[in-house]
């Protein structure tokens, strides 16, 4: 049908700080109408009802750091496989990153990817490498790409270690009004670290990844914000120093801002030795507040599917993540959804890629952490993932609210509900998820694009 009313749920739309119990009309794809007691008026007539009493409404869901793997990878996922995982998860805006087979640095693979796009469920935007090839020797086409539509420029999975190449990339990306999302890694830091450097590496005999590595990019990329004035949009951090500069830096007004995952707020480099290892550990206050009365999860030690870049860190330094969200430090959550096929991971940890798959656990986690322990309303916490990438990456269609004449992208989510996260029930096609058998709290029920319902949870 061409219009579809959600008939009683909370409405929360952080964009305007709306929040309370309203119906939600969507006609011809935009939003027409939010207020209390549509369903009685003349413009809801012929609309489909939607019954979402008790349930929470919101704008559609951005995640703007995912890894579809298509083209040259499609044995780990597809655009369609991950838009599906997307839709499970409520979001309706997923953001591919560049480092696919050949890379998104040329015109015609973003047409590729956007023809491809066109019928998976969700809305896949594109984002263009900075450098030719991801490999940090000379620039991409940038001015090409944005004319193709790319709406942010990155190298992620690799970082550019010329600063002097960095600076004229940031001057182009200005040029062309589009924000560059950094993975922060000095090369010559890490070397060929595979987990965190600390007590849990030493003790597993496994070459450690300095927090270092990481905050050297961080502050690099602050200096040369300041210096261009380039938004530089620092990607998946994970150490307390990194947190500690954006937040000062941001407080000077310079243009920086970071992103967050959920397994670096959730786990920490205790995992690799094992779950016995990380619930006694760093996991006490995850036990008691989610598991009371049921098994906690199990895993060995060496588990590849807790390797991921950057590698998950100390208890302090994910207590920093969640106090920089929590402060407004670090302003996005992404996923940094990494699928990778079964017989890699099933390798010794040194050799498996670094990687996970997270779509789909994203928005429990994020409540579980946030909001059910008291850091963030859920309102502060849907800005998150609506209204702050949004902004980041310039929407002009009116992603990211639920404002007249916005596209009728809405994410309806129980934050109570639990369930278990079982690893076979992925709509990906891969499996390397760290968090099968929890007890998650928080789901999609419905994801609508367009006015359209592309998931019943």
């Amino acid at each position: 049908m061409s219009a579809l009313l959600l008939v009683g749920g909370r409405v929360i739309d952080p964009s305007t700080g709306f929040d309370q119990v309203a119906d939600v009309l969507v006609r011809e794809g935009r939003i027409e109408a939010v207020a209390p007691q549509l369903v009685a008026t003349a413009a809801a007539a012929g609309a489909e009802r939607l019954e979402v009493s008790g349930l929470v409404v919101c704008p559609g869901l951005i995640d703007l750091h995912v890894h579809l793997r298509e083209p040259g990878q499609a044995a780990k996922e597809t655009i369609q496989t991950g838009a599906e995982c997307a839709a499970r998860g409520g979001f309706t805006t997923i953001v591919c990153m560049p480092n696919t087979l050949p890379r998104i640095d040329s015109a015609g693979t973003v047409a590729l990817i956007h023809e491809k796009a066109r019928s998976a469920k969700v809305r896949v935007e594109v984002t263009g490498t900075l450098t030719k090839g991801i490999e940090g020797q000379e620039l991409a086409p940038i001015g090409s790409l944005s004319k193709a539509g790319v709406v942010a420029l990155t190298d992620d999975g690799h970082c550019i270690q010329n600063n002097e190449l960095m600076r004229r990339a940031s001057e182009y990306a200005l040029m062309f009004g589009l924000p560059i999302m950094d993975h922060c890694q000095d090369y010559g830091l890490v070397t060929d670290g595979v987990m965190h450097e600390g007590y849990w590496s030493t003790v597993l005999g496994l070459r450690g990844w300095p927090s270092a590595g990481e905050e050297m990019i961080v502050a690099r990329n602050i200096l040369l914000a300041e210096k261009t004035g380039t938004p530089i949009h620092c990607q998946h951090l994970s150490a307390e120093g990194s947190v500690r500069l954006i937040r000062e830096a941001r407080r000077r007004g310079i243009p920086i801002s970071g992103e967050a995952c959920p397994h670096h707020f959730t786990l920490t480099d205790a995992c690799v030795a094992g779950s016995e290892e990380f619930w006694r550990h760093d996991g006490l206050e995850l036990a008691s507040r989610f598991f009371e009365g049921v098994s906690l999860p199990s895993w060995p030690s060496y588990d590849t599917n807790f390797k991921m870049n950057p590698p998950l860190r100390s208890g302090a330094d994910r207590e920093a993540i969640l106090a920089g969200l929590a402060d407004g430090t670090l302003t996005i959550i992404g996923s940094d959804h990494a699928p990778h096929t079964e017989s890699e991971k099933e390798v010794e940890f040194d050799q498996a890629p670094f990687g996970i798959t997270g779509l789909e656990v994203e928005l429990a986690l994020s409540l579980m952490q946030l909001y059910h322990t008291g850091r963030l309303s859920l309102s502060a916490l849907l800005a998150l993932f609506t209204v702050n990438p949004a902004r980041l990456l310039r929407f002009s269609d009116g992603r990211g609210t639920l404002a007249p004449g916005a596209l009728g992208d809405i994410t309806v989510f129980d934050p109570h509900a639990v369930w278990i996260r079982l690893r076979e029930e992925t709509a990906s096609k891969s499996r390397n998820d760290p968090f099968h058998g929890w007890r998650l709290r928080g789901k999609a029920r419905y994801t609508i694009v367009g006015g359209s319902v592309v998931w019943r949870g």
